[in-house]
This record gives C-alpha cells, structure tokens and sequence, in this order.
C-alpha cells in the first residue's frame, strides 16, 4: 500500500478541539480494549490531518501527532475506518490481534508484499476474513513488536487446516508496515524496534512467572489472552502478565472448553495425556505401518510414535513452555514398561516379553477409544512446522548470501537508428539504456495509448498504423506488414537496438560496455589422436584472471595447465587444462561468481568409427 512514495501530498492542518473529540470517540468506539484516559495519549492535543493519495492513487487521510509521527489513518474514499500506524501500536501493541512469521518474512513485507499462509508460525484464535491485524516476527516464548498491519484474506479456521490440507494463499493483505513510506513520514522513523514480549498469564499478581506456551493451543494458535485478543486485563492483575481471560482449552479427547487460567499439571493428568497420545498414534501413524514393522522395541515404539503424538492443547491448558514435562517418570506409571503393560490389558496394544524388555508386536486400530477418539494437533505437528520454518530461513539465507557473492550480469538495449523515432514519440530519452522489461513496458504502453491493438485478434498489432512504430519495425529491402504479432513487434525493436551489457561485483567497479556479452565457453577438444583437454575462453568480461584460472585449475584437477592468446584474438587468453574436466571447471567458475546461465558447456560429439 505504501511501498512507493505518497503521491499528491497535501499540506498538513491542526484539528480542531471539537474535530479531536470526535476522533477519540470513534478510536474508543473502534477499539474498546483501550480505556478512556487511553485516548489522550493516542489522539493527543495538537493533532494534524494531512490528506494523501498513494501510488495507486487511493486517496487517504493521515492523523500526525504534534512532532509529526503518524498515528491513525484511513484509506479509499469516503472510508470511516480508523487503522492505527505501527507508531501507534508499538505504543499499545495489544491493540489488535496478531500473526506472527518468521524472520526472513518481514523484509517481503517491508517491500510491498502480503503475508501468505504458509508464513504465518503462531495466530490469535477466532480470526475472520477482513479482520484487523498486526503482523510481528516470531519469537519462541515471546511476542515481537508489531511490524505491520492489515486484514485478515481468509479464517483462522484456514490457517488451522493449512498444514493438513497443504493450503496455500494469502493470510493477510498488508495495508502499512514498519519502514514503509507513512512510517518514513515521522520523526521518530530511526527509532529501535521495540524488544519482544514475554508471553505470561496469570491470575493475579503472584502468577506472574506462570509462562503461556508460546506453541499455542490444539489448533496451533495462541490462547485467547487479553494481550492477543485486546481485552482489557483486570485492574489488580500483574501489569507485566498476560491474563487469559477466555482461554481455549481442550480436554483429552480433544474438545474445547472455557478456563479462565491454567492448572496444575499432576501425575494423573499425565497418565491421560499419554494415553491420549498413544490412543491418537494408533489411530493415524502406527495403523498405517505394514506387518513387517512388528515386533518393534518398546523404546522405538515409545520415542518414534507416542512421544510426538503428544497433545499440543496440554501446553496452554497447563502453561507448560515445552512438552518436557509430559514425562513417563512424572506420571502414575513411573516407566514406559508399566505404561505399556497397562495399555495392554485395555486391548490396545499386543506384548511378548523378553528377558530385559517388552516388545510391542501388534496394535488394534478397531479398538472403540481409538475409533471414537478426537484426533488432536500434535506436538509433532508443531515441531514439524517449526523445522520447516527453520529450514526455509536457512535457504532463504543461504540463497541470500549466494546473491551476495554472484556477479550481476544485465543486458541493456540503447535507441538507435529506426528506434529512435519510436522513443521520441513515446516521450522517452534516447540516450537512456533499457532493459527488456523497460523496453516491454514502454511498448505496451504506447500500442494501448495510440489504440494499435487490432480490435478483432488482440495478439496483432497495427503496425501500419503508426509511422513511428512501423519505421522501428522495418526491414531494409522488405515491405512492412499492416499487423504483426505482438511478440515479433517487440523482438524486431529490440533487434534493432544497439546492444550493450552491464556487470556488477562486489569491490569491483561497474563495467558498461557497448556489444553483446558471450558466455564464457567451456569446450573439451581431443588432441593427439585420445589426449583430451577441456578449453576455456570469454572469461575476461568477468573480471577474472587466467593466471589465477590455470592456478586454482592446476590444483582443483590434479593436471597440468597453461595460458596461450587466441587465435586471431590477441587481447584474449585461453587456458588449458588437461583432462576432460567440464564439471570442475563449470563449479570453479560459479564458485567465484559467475551465474550458471552465463557459461556455455557445448557437448562433446563422439567421434565415427571408421
């Protein structure tokens, strides 16, 4: 929304007193978490208006504080929607309910993009399609600071089903975000972000050391706090806890219910949540297994399928911050042993001892509490998906750091000869060098201004129409058709550009240069009737060295090397290395970063047999 800067910016006016009033008023009415000494700090005395439209032309209404920083702002005409700014909610960052995305999220968001579903790690529970929401950095047992805010795109619902039914989509549509360009209107605009909350409940102020599960409940969402959900806490509370004021917990058979607080987590509750663990393994993963995967030691059986079947709604039902406590030792069974022996008798699961241990060599999905059970998310579910957060993050670094050290090749067209006309009439300057996406754009943007798009086959263009276009397309000798394809109009203006290319490297000066850049060319020749060597030339455009090639070449491939002129081109060096040694090469040349697309490997040919 306001990736770009604001377009028609209108001078920024002082509210009057009766104006504030009102506009306090309708934040209290728009937010009724805040209380009403609230709205003083939040619509503050010396108030400005300042009218705006975006690059998209949307037109909006920013309330700046007295120093400048904007606080609220509406968007569309007409709209009577108060949408506070992350100034205003790194002041009160409960104010509405959040999603939280991992790390290398944000910088998407920062440039224009909306939160899809498979980046959101943690969410308020009972979120509908265009609901308010602040989106922060996820953080284990914590809450970050807002970064950004906009509305809900579907149901928490959805989010709920993502992992199981692989939706994809997005989950919020962004409207503002830390860094942005309403944020970049404020003073404060090189403020430090706010340090992550701690996520605690509590029943009054002893509870406060009371850790919420920064998991969530059995649907993967967070607890319905008064810090997520914006209700107000009560007055006697602890000021550094969370209250959870309408939580949603979930008994062992995975229904919900209200609790006002957590309780006390005892060696019988344990007991009925391993069970429900093994009942919920039974029912989904060991069933699925094939004969061959029994007998199975207790210890597999107990660490692969039980363990992670886990119920995940345990952690905000108890305040537990992991499922370490979920423990065989700390329940009534005291070892995994007793508790499988027990399972046993129920008719759940099938044992043969042995002399040091048990084995569990059948279980029984048609058992009646696994074929009535609930199935609940799991604390495999949850490690899952966190995992694959990780993971993503590391690729998405990994690929990072890779761009970083990769040389930047772009190719560049200039206006030349029949062209020119084209650019001049399409109001562009003609000493300007483009890019293929530049020079798409200008020419879509002329055939629909000057209305050239044949009316009956959209994919023709009338190029006999325009003298301008039909001069840029001509070819000497050849006369001009009245329509051409689109696709052929725009690679006969490029054709007849004149080329250039551009390269970029880190510590290196940019080089510009008139021509086409070739690839640089990887060949293996035979000499000597078998003798193989492997030839690379066009390396020089690239910053490279040859002396440093045939060194690192030498090294690499255990063979000898040299550095001879080319033939017919003396400026240019070729190096040599013994050995059909393609794939070395090709990996030497992307380890010092040259994109892969700009080396050309042509295949061998086999020789004939006479």
């Amino acid at each position: 929304m306001f990736k770009k800067a604001l377009a028609d910016l209108k001078t920024s006016a002082p509210l009057r007193s009766s104006d504030r009033r009102k506009l306090k008023q309708r934040v209290l009415q728009a937010y009724p978490v805040l209380q009403p000494e609230e709205g003083d700090s939040l619509v503050p005395d010396g108030l400005q208006s300042q009218k705006f439209s975006t690059h998209l032309e949307e037109p909006g209404v920013a309330y700046l504080s007295p120093e400048g920083d904007p606080l609220w702002f509406t968007i569309g005409k007409g709209s009577e929607d108060l949408i506070p700014t992350v100034y205003t909610l790194w002041k009160r960052p409960d104010l509405l309910p959040f999603l939280s995305t991992p790390a290398p999220v944000v910088p998407k968001l920062i440039n224009g993009a909306d939160l899809m579903i498979p980046g959101v790690v943690q969410h308020s529970p009972n979120l509908v399609p265009d609901q308010l929401v602040v989106v922060t950095q996820y953080h284990r047992g914590a809450i970050g600071p807002p970064l950004a805010v906009g509305r809900m795109a579907v149901s928490s619902d959805t989010l709920r089903s993502a992992d199981e039914t692989d939706v994809k989509g997005k989950a919020v549509y962004v409207l503002h975000t830390w860094k942005d360009a309403l944020w970049e209107m404020g003073t404060c605009k090189k403020a430090d972000v706010p340090a992550p909350r701690e996520l605690k409940t509590a029943t009054g102020a002893e509870a406060g050391d009371n850790e919420d599960s920064p998991e969530g409940d059995s649907d993967g969402n967070l607890g319905d706090t008064s810090e997520a959900s914006g209700q107000p806490a009560p007055q006697d509370s602890d000021p550094t806890a969370i209250e959870a004021t309408s939580a949603t917990t979930t008994d062992a058979n995975g229904t919900g219910e209200g609790s006002s607080s957590p309780t006390k987590l005892s060696s019988d509750d344990i007991s009925s949540l391993l069970r429900a663990a093994l009942v919920q393994a039974i029912g989904t993963t060991l069933s699925s297994l094939p004969p061959s995967s029994f007998p199975m030691s207790a210890s597999t059986f107990w660490s692969t399928y039980v363990l992670p079947a886990r119920p995940a709604y345990a952690l905000d039902m108890y305040g537990l911050p992991d499922a370490s406590a979920i423990d065989v030792k700390h329940s009534t069974f005291k070892n995994v042993k007793a508790f499988l022996k027990a399972s046993a008798k129920e008719g759940l699961i099938k044992l043969k001892e042995s002399k040091s241990d048990v084995v569990v060599t059948a279980v029984y999905p048609k058992h009646p509490d696994v074929t009535s059970r609930h199935p609940h998310r799991t604390i495999g579910d949850i490690e899952a998906k966190a995992k694959k957060a990780e993971y993503r993050e590391q690729k998405e670094r990994e690929a990072e750091e890779k761009r970083k050290g990769e040389i930047q090749v772009s190719e560049l067209w200039k206006p030349f000869g029949t062209t020119i006309p084209f650019f001049v009439a399409a109001g562009k300057d003609t000493s300007d060098l483009y890019t293929i996406t530049d020079i798409k754009d200008i020419f879509n943007e002329y055939i629909a201004t000057h209305n050239l798009i044949n009316v009956n086959d959209q994919q023709y263009i009338n190029v006999g129409s325009d003298d301008a276009l039909a001069g840029a397309v001509s070819v000497k000798g050849e006369e001009t058709p009245e329509f051409m394809k689109r696709d052929d109009v725009l690679k006969r203006v490029r054709e007849h550009m004149q080329t250039w290319h551009e390269i970029r490297a880190d510590g290196r000066d940019v080089v510009r240069k008139k021509g086409e850049l070739m690839p640089i060319s990887v060949v293996v020749k035979i000499r000597q009737g078998r003798k193989a060597c492997t030839l690379i030339t066009g390396f020089e455009p690239f910053g490279l060295q040859a002396d440093e090639l045939a060194e690192e070449l030498r090294k690499m491939c255990a063979s000898s090397t040299s550095v001879t002129p080319v033939h017919g081109k003396p400026n240019s060096l070729e190096v040599m290395v013994q050995g059909k040694q393609t794939k070395s090469v090709t990996e030497l040349l992307v380890a010092r970063g040259v994109p892969k697309k700009w080396i050309k490997c042509p295949e061998e040919k086999a020789s004939k047999k006479k």
